[in-house]
């Protein structure tokens, strides 16, 4: 079947093509990934669709010490719900119906490695059931057999269902959640970090083959604008098919009529009036007094980085040009990206952020983190290539 996937990671110095970011969160996020992978933890991903929730999960594996070992993916939606435990668990001859020879599943072929369960908010309670007791001492039956198999496996959980609300419905088992929950991410929609845009729009636009094609090294001015200020429903995965388009079809304006029906759809940013959303979460500010100033100062940085960032991608990493444009003293400019750590030699943008973010991060904004608990920041941006 084809619902479940099996790969061999790349090497740890390639990974600069598993994690791209530009945006502080992320960089906080590539910290606490690579603290967690260090470890056998369970990780559960949260995230809408497309905002890269697997390359998270092969991040993690690509960093940890089972990096050598096999990287496996299940889909846990698109298995019909009768033949899911089967792929997990596998089964003996004659087990069922059409089962003409043993078979291992998933559980066995991820031995020694990662086992990521994709959309696990859509499995069967009845299932659930039987991972949660996989979980706790990591042995199981292939269906059919009395033949205990014990496995060592990393297990990393993904979904865009809220699991609190199935929780609530009856659709999700507590003990389930909390087994897998050890470390929560939530990664955020691109439309919350639009200073990756066009880091990302650079990688898509060389993955893609725009050399090839003759399509220009880089996205013309006005529409990596307007990928700037779109909203991107489909988050990355969107993204990345826009640049297959202009790639295919190098028509600006084609591209760019793709985007428009689907604004309608998700919330309006509020950068087009000149201002930037900045996305505060209920329990960052608690219930005592709420200093605007901190605040004010985090959503200035951010949109300063963001016209920044532009500019750089418009004078391709010529810093003496950028400075000039915003007007500001070329050691302004440098100490900035000192700041952001985003210095070094003249690079185009997707070179020199890729490279800054394979380097630990300063946490400039001094977020809350919860270590191996509970980690409900808006983080995380990545980009990554099969």
């Amino acid at each position: 079947m084809t619902t479940s996937e099996l790969s061999v990671p790349r090497s740890a110095g390639s990974r600069d093509g598993f994690f791209l970011a530009a945006d502080s969160h992320m960089l906080e996020v590539r910290e606490l990934a690579e603290r967690v992978a260090v470890t056998n933890a369970p990780v559960l991903v949260v995230g809408e669709s497309g905002v890269g929730k697997e390359v998270l999960a092969r991040f993690i594996h690509s960093e940890s010490r089972r990096a050598s070992g096999p990287f496996v993916k299940i889909n846990c939606a698109a298995v019909p719900h009768e033949l899911l435990e089967s792929e997990l668990f596998g089964h003996e001859r004659g087990a069922f119906t059409g089962a003409h020879q043993r078979k291992d599943g998933v559980f066995k072929a991820a031995d020694g490695g990662t086992l990521l369960l994709d959309e696990i908010g859509e499995m069967s309670l009845a299932l659930q059931a039987k991972l949660l007791h996989v979980l706790e001492d990591w042995t199981f039956n292939r269906l059919g057999s009395t033949q205990p198999i014990r496995v060592d496996t990393r297990i990393i959980a993904t979904t865009n269902k809220p699991l609190e609300e199935a929780i609530a419905n009856g659709e999700f088992r507590k003990d389930l959640y909390f087994r897998l929950k050890v470390v929560r991410i939530r990664i955020p929609s691109l439309r919350e970090r639009p200073a990756d845009i066009p880091l990302l729009a650079d990688h898509f636009l060389r993955t893609c083959g725009a050399e090839q094609s003759g399509v220009a090294s880089r996205l013309p001015d006005r529409m990596l604008n307007a990928f700037i200020d779109y909203a991107w429903p489909g988050n990355v995965r969107e993204l990345k098919h826009a640049i297959e388009r202009y790639v295919i079809l190098p028509d600006v304006d084609m591209v760019l009529a793709e985007l428009t029906p689907m604004t309608s759809d998700v919330p309006a940013m509020a950068e087009k009036s000149g201002t930037i959303e900045l996305s505060v979460e209920t329990g960052e500010l608690g219930k005592g007094k709420i200093p605007l100033k901190p605040i004010a100062a985090r959503a200035a940085e951010e949109a300063e980085k963001k016209v920044i960032l532009r500019i750089l991608h418009e004078t391709r990493w010529n810093r003496r040009r950028a400075a000039a444009r915003l007007d500001i003293c070329y050691k302004t400019l440098l100490n900035k990206l000192h700041h952001w750590q985003l210095e070094g030699e003249d690079l185009d943008s997707a070179a020199r952020l890729a490279r800054a973010a394979a380097r630990p991060p300063k946490s400039p904004l001094g977020l809350p983190s919860s270590g191996f608990g509970d980690f409900d920041n808006d983080l995380l941006g990545s980009a990554h290539t099969h």
